[in-house]
């Protein structure tokens, strides 16, 4: 009988300790699988918290157009041509890298561009707007001669598609601008003006061509 108990005792022994060593295993299972879900849920995480930063960079309005801009093009006859431009709508101002700008992340109201001859300065980043539409827009500083003005805003006043406002910090008199193109002339009679306005209203350079230039801002 005492040698059957212990036979018993022993074999019980073994089963515990069988059973400890699958527990043992099992446990060291769990946690190895513990490690690599929190890897990559770490990992999800970090992935997700920088893509929700670069959201939130890119539709929080920030001070900055978010893509980098491409190097103007000067042509034998002086207009300036950029490559492709960010059509971002943002909530706050861009830091346009040229005055007036040609294009890039804007506002997404427009100025009203339907032959609208303003008298003080325009919000950039709406009047970038109106050149994605197509439009040309006239601009001029404290140089300029009041002769040309005039003739110039007579012409803006009878196209479709275009804007003139002011821009104090401009380095020229006179300058046109298009989406991605953009010149100096030296006044209304100069032809590149009627070349500028032939070419580039609703031009093939226009992002949005047929968009309204009208139910947009005005001062």
């Amino acid at each position: 009988m005492g040698s059957a108990k212990n036979t018993s005792n022993a074999s019980r022994k073994a089963r515990i300790e069988e059973m400890r060593r699958a527990d043992r295993v099992r446990e060291r299972r769990g946690r190895a699988v513990t490690v690599a879900v929190s890897a990559v849920v770490v990992a999800a995480l970090g992935v997700g918290g920088f893509v929700l930063f670069s959201k939130a960079s890119d539709d929080d309005g920030s001070s900055t157009d978010s893509k980098a801009w491409p190097a103007a093009k000067v042509n034998a006859d002086g207009e300036k041509v950029w490559g492709k431009l960010g059509r971002t709508h943002v909530s706050k101002k861009v830091d346009y890298p040229m005055t007036p700008p040609v294009g890039g992340d804007h506002n997404q109201v427009w100025m009203n561009c339907n032959g609208d001859v303003y008298k003080k300065e325009l919000p950039e980043v709406n009047a970038v707007h109106s050149l994605e539409h197509g439009a040309v827009w006239v601009t001029y500083n404290d140089k300029a001669k009041p002769a040309d003005l005039k003739k110039l805003a007579a012409k803006v006043k009878a196209t479709p598609y275009s804007l003139m406002s002011p821009v104090k910090d401009q380095k020229d008199p006179v300058m046109l601008t298009a989406w991605a193109h953009q010149r100096t002339v030296t006044g209304a009679d100069d032809p590149k003006v009627k070349e500028f306005f032939s070419k580039y209203v609703q031009g093939k350079q226009t992002p949005e061509p047929g968009a309204a230039c009208t139910n947009g801002m005005a001062q």
